[in-house]
Formats: structure tokens, C-alpha cells, sequence
């Protein structure tokens, strides 16, 4: 059996805003505001015996907090930050050490409970040093958004990434229906570091899925700073839709659930040079409306400056699908347009309707510059399934 001694005073200090208190109970760390309560309403002894790895106002960030009790055994251990947000931990076989499944947050101050099997209980503060650079992330798709079959999960980072499988182990996707998936790395278009989560097949229409992102506490590396939140977005996926553009016969096919409903004659790429269309499967990124497009934006001179309605972008590089009513003669004949897949304005109009972000854009032909890189835009369907595993940080 575990002794206690009489209770000890206790006092209290300010620390970064958080009240921390102090006393004397625990070896390494400040202690609880006064005596605790067991649950029997009686005053509990404060348990000279338990001790806390992380003490202070500038305790170390980025590890487990552990609370180990000399001898006997931990009943309970409850750890809870600033905001109010318990930390889950698994208590070692011996009954002697608790360990937080999460690691302590820079810039956060902590509260720990803890209590022994025969009643002694002790109560602990400490705080974690402020980060020096904080690492944020834009998430797509969006929040509650509803995509077609083809859009991955994408994380952009706003520094570097260098410890890549630490992130990844805290990165989960969730499906309805335990669709099979992998994240892979790469540099973003804007020279960012770039994580994407690809099913191994076009997702099953109507699957919930969602991604938590639970880097609060993480490290980016060197040059990246620290991850001082959790992430989540859910995502809906749509109709089964899949576009095919065949630049050989410049036709574009809409197929909703492996049926077409439309054939559309379209105008694509000129061929032989950088006004040549790119092939290959890329995803719809966005569906912008009318659009001011110039030729300058995409290395091409001075050839075009015009405003294009029904502006569907597929790649980062500039290339998208649109209404070209100044290349009529060319709809459903030869591809003479500046890289983008042009159709008269009333098919653009149908094809804009019908169509959500995430959809598939199937590109073949002969009359193209080359296959979509893997970062403009979504380029990740023109890998093999074992080639995309590849650029895991965990293979």
C-alpha cells in the first residue's frame, strides 16, 4: 500500500494567462489548487510518490507527458490543456507509468490529475515553450463538400515538410465504406510541400469520408516550424461521372454511370508545340464562371487576351475546358486552340451545368504535348497503383 503524508499547502501562480498551481506533492512538476476530493467527498492525501516528465513554464514540446508513480499503482490519470481539451493515455502493465497517446503542444499549458490505487492523489502544472515558427495547411476538397469520383484528399503546406512520416502517421482517412487509398508526396505547383490521399479506383459514388489531420504537437523538421492544431474535413462524393476528351477525333463524351449523355464536338489543343493540349486523366479542379484569360499567364507572347465563359480549369498550368465561340469552324474538326478544350457556348453551358469539381477529365490522342505532371493540378491517376504507394513517407 501506498503512504501519504498530511496535505500540504498549496499556491497558486499566473503562467501565460493559465493559472498553474503549485505544491510540493509531485517531484517534478507544480501541483493542484488545494487538496483534491476523493470520491467519497473526503479530503484525498497528495502522493509525494508520482511524478511528471515535463515541469516549468518552458517544458519541452513535441513529447508524450508521462506521469509514473514510484510504487504501487495509477488509478487515474487525467491530463487536460488550456482549451480544455483531455489528452488519452494508456496506463504501462505494471500499473506504475501513464503515457499520453498525444504529445504535449507547444505554447500550451497543461493541468495534471492524477490518483493512486489507495486513494493518494496529487495534481501537477506545467506549460510548453512557444513555438518559434508555426507550420499551417490548406485542406482540399473543402469542408462538407461534395466532389466527383476523382478528387483526392490534398494537403498543401505553407513551410517545409521535413519530417514527412511523422505527419503521415498523424494523417487518418475514414471511409463508409473502407476504401483502400494511399497518401503521396510531392512538390506542389507553388513549390510547396504537398500530401495527397488517392483511393486505389475512382471513389464509390455516395461515400462519406473523412480526414483528420492531428498535428497538433508535431514538428514539421528543420525550416518548417511546429503544428500547433488538429485538422478535420469531411467529403461527400457525388455522381458517377466521368468526361472523355478524344483529341485524335475531337469529340468530348459525358458518361454518367458508365452511360453517355452527351457527345459534344470540341476544338483542342494546336498540335506540335506548347499550344498542344495536355493528355491523360486529370481531375476539375474548379468551376470559375467567365474568366479573363491571357496568353502572357502561360508563356505564350501576346496571342490571346479575352474574357471565357464557362471556365472549367484542369490544371494549374492554365489549361481548361470553356465556351470558344471564335473557333466555331473548328468544333468537332481539328484542334486549333491555344492548349484548352473549346465547344461553342450552348454545349459549354450544358457541359458546366452538368458537371461537379472532382469529375474526371479522361484526355487521349495523339495531338498532345505530353502527359499532365503528377503536380499540375491532380496528376495522380496517370500513375500505376504500385507507383503511387511508392511516394509514401512510410513505404
Amino acid at each position: 500500500m501506498i503512504r501519504t503524508r498530511p496535505r500540504s499547502p498549496f499556491r497558486t501562480a499566473a503562467l501565460g494567462g493559465t493559472a498553474v498551481l503549485a505544491a510540493a506533492a509531485l517531484t517534478a512538476c507544480s501541483g493542484g489548487s488545494g487538496a483534491a476530493k476523493a470520491d467519497d467527498g473526503k479530503d484525498a492525501k497528495p502522493d509525494t510518490r508520482i511524478s511528471v516528465n515535463l515541469s516549468g513554464k518552458q517544458a519541452k514540446a513535441g513529447v508524450p507527458v508521462k506521469v509514473t508513480l514510484s510504487e504501487g499503482k495509477l488509478q487515474r490519470v487525467t491530463v487536460t490543456d488550456s482549451k480544455g481539451v483531455t489528452l488519452d493515455g494508456t496506463v504501462s502493465a505494471d500499473g506504475r507509468t501513464w503515457t499520453s497517446a498525444r504529445k504535449a503542444a507547444p505554447g500550451t499549458g497543461y493541468t495534471v490529475e492524477a490518483r493512486s490505487a489507495d486513494g493518494g492523489t496529487a495534481g501537477a502544472g506545467f506549460a510548453t515553450a512557444a513555438p518559434e515558427k508555426v507550420n499551417k495547411l490548406t485542406l482540399a476538397p473543402g469542408k462538407n463538400s461534395t466532389v466527383g469520383v476523382a478528387h483526392p484528399l490534398s494537403i498543401v503546406f505553407d513551410h517545409p515538410v521535413k519530417n514527412k512520416a511523422e505527419v503521415e502517421r498523424h494523417l487518418t482517412v475514414t471511409t463508409s465504406d473502407n476504401t483502400v487509398g494511399s497518401w503521396g508526396w510531392m512538390e506542389d505547383w507553388s513549390g510547396k510541400d504537398r500530401v495527397d490521399w488517392r483511393p486505389r479506383e475512382y471513389w464509390k459514388p455516395g461515400t462519406k469520408v473523412t480526414l483528420r489531420a492531428e498535428l497538433n504537437g508535431i514538428d514539421s523538421g528543420e525550416g518548417g516550424g511546429w503544428f500547433v492544431r488538429d485538422y478535420t474535413t469531411d467529403v461527400t462524393i457525388g455522381k458517377n461521372q466521368l468526361v472523355k476528351v478524344d483529341l485524335d477525333n475531337h469529340r468530348l463524351n459525358l458518361l454518367r454511370d458508365g452511360r453517355e449523355v452527351r457527345d459534344v464536338p470540341m476544338s483542342g489543343g494546336t498540335p506540335g508545340g506548347d499550344k498542344a493540349s495536355w493528355r491523360g486523366k486529370t481531375v476539375l479542379m474548379s468551376k470559375e464562371g467567365t474568366i479573363n484569360m491571357r496568353s502572357e499567364t502561360v508563356g505564350l507572347g501576346d496571342a490571346y487576351d479575352k474574357m471565357v465563359d464557362y471556365s472549367m480549369r484542369l490544371t494549374w498550368s492554365g489549361m481548361y475546358a470553356h465556351a470558344a465561340p471564335w473557333n466555331a469552324r473548328h468544333m468537332g474538326s481539328a484542334n486549333r486552340s491555344s492548349g484548352c478544350i473549346g465547344m461553342d457556348t450552348g454545349d459549354a453551358r450544358w457541359v458546366y451545368d452538368q458537371v461537379q469539381v472532382g469529375d474526371p477529365f479522361e484526355v487521349h490522342g495523339r495531338d498532345a504535348k505530353g502527359t499532365q505532371a503528377l503536380n499540375n493540378g491532380y496528376g495522380e491517376w496517370n500513375l500505376s497503383w504500385a507507383d503511387w504507394q511508392a511516394k509514401s513517407a512510410l513505404r
